[in-house]
């Protein structure tokens, strides 16, 4: 049995428009963003979306260049939030459309 956690991880993922972009095993990734989206919504930002990058890649390689505070990254790796950002809000646009609210 899936959670609830599990399944809105799975619909954002879903809406990644690029699956080339999805790093290896990533499942808690995107459980991370899955919180995201139960508290931020379509509010979300680059900077939600590099802090939970941040939270999953701490426990992988706490020495990775990427590993800064949002505000310091250039703007090459900024880019590279993106389109999860944009799979976060259109995951809580279609939730939204289910439920009404």
């Amino acid at each position: 049995m899936r959670s609830y956690l599990s399944a809105d991880a799975a619909l954002i993922r879903s809406q990644v428009a690029d699956e080339e972009l999805i790093p290896s095993d990533s499942d808690d990734l995107f459980l991370i963003y899955a919180l995201l989206l139960r508290s931020k919504g379509a509010d979300v930002t680059s900077s939600d979306v590099h802090d939970a990058w941040a939270v999953w890649m701490t426990m992988r390689n706490e020495k990775h260049a990427a590993l800064v505070p949002f505000s310091d990254l250039d703007k090459e790796t900024k880019k590279e939030d993106g389109p999860f950002v944009q799979a976060i809000r259109r995951a809580a646009k279609l939730k939204i459309g289910a439920t009404g609210r």
